[in-house]
């Protein structure tokens, strides 16, 4: 069975990078990723780049210049992004059938959990990004929404042969009771939609140099302004009182936080666990989807999936977080 990236060898990366004009010293190293493909490659007397191949048919030609676009919008409003480079005014490029980008290269290490401090400053970065992308809206990246990050993506899992027998029912069960308190939340919360980094996890906001820049807006997307927020936050419900009262501080100096959007918070931890599933589950085919997510075929993963979508049912009852 053929895959999508089964054609993309070094020599066709190699090849790609040296397309563009530049000298590539053959030295290549694969990095972590998954939904696409990122190498670093070696340049003869300059930095290395990054070249990301995206994966065929998941985003069109105008949805990945959208995230283009985006980025250099940031980056023109002196937002510490990592833009992909442009040569002779495009910045998305084709070799070999596949689409690529190239980026400079960047590193630095995750926040640190729970650090105060480092929420405020995020929370700085995050009001001044939403300050820029609440100006105008996508027209062609997908919205976060509970119909297409969540209703979709458990008929994915329950009508595909994912989930094991044994605990069919009892997943589907408790996965439609979380998606009817999901929906309820969403008919009881009114936000302005605005565009997203959308997965603003730590490991996309790199800490170097006494600076933060942020990376990787593949899954930008229009939604609530809370949802870049949420996934800074972890510990206990008093820990994460005081990490969100941080990082609304810092927002809010140059953006202004609705705090009717927290009850989101639990709903949006709720589309992301069904969604994440349903990825692998959707690229299950691709041969470094099995690699990499080996438990996803076991009985006890969806055993203690089963046990998620419980506690994230509970969560869903309990109050939501409120600003000191």
């Amino acid at each position: 069975m053929a895959h999508p990236f089964d054609t993309l060898t070094p020599d066709l990366v190699i090849d790609a990078v040296e397309s563009l004009g530049y000298l590539s010293d053959a030295r290549i190293l694969a990095l972590n990723s998954y939904e696409n493909r990122v190498y670093q490659v070696g340049i003869d007397e300059q930095a290395p780049l990054i070249a990301k191949f995206y994966r065929p048919g998941r985003w069109s030609n105008d949805a990945i210049r959208e995230e283009h676009g985006f980025s250099q919008e940031l980056v023109d409003g002196e937002i510490p992004v990592v833009a992909p480079l442009i040569r002779d005014g495009e910045s998305l490029f084709e070799h070999g059938g596949f689409r690529f980008a190239l980026f400079p290269r960047r590193g630095g290490h995750a926040p640190e959990p729970g650090n105060l401090d480092q929420l405020y400053r995020l929370g700085q970065l995050l009001g001044r990004m939403h300050l820029i992308s609440s100006s105008q809206p996508f027209l062609h990246r997908e919205a976060l929404t509970p119909q297409g990050f969540g209703h979709a993506s458990l008929q994915i899992l329950l009508d595909g042969d994912y989930v094991p027998k044994s605990l069919l029912p009892a997943y589907s069960s408790v996965a439609k009771d979380l998606m009817a308190k999901v929906d309820a939340v969403y008919a009881k919360v009114r936000y302005q939609p605005i565009r997203l980094h959308g997965d603003s996890h730590p490991g996309n906001l790199l800490y170097r140099d006494e600076a933060y820049h942020v990376v990787d807006l593949d899954d930008c997307r229009t939604g609530p302004a809370v949802q870049d927020l949420w996934m800074m936050l972890a510990g206990d419900r008093h820990e994460r009182m005081s990490q969100i009262a941080e990082l609304v501080e810092g927002y809010n100096e140059f953006h202004d936080f609705d705090p009717r959007e927290l009850p989101l918070i639990e709903a949006l931890r709720a589309l992301r666990l069904i969604h994440h599933t349903a990825w692998i589950a959707q690229r299950w085919d691709d041969p470094a989807f099995p690699k990499a997510f080996p438990w996803f075929a076991n009985e006890r993963y969806w055993g203690d999936q089963v046990l998620a979508l419980r506690e994230q049912l509970s969560a869903l009852d309990e109050e939501p977080l409120k600003l000191f």
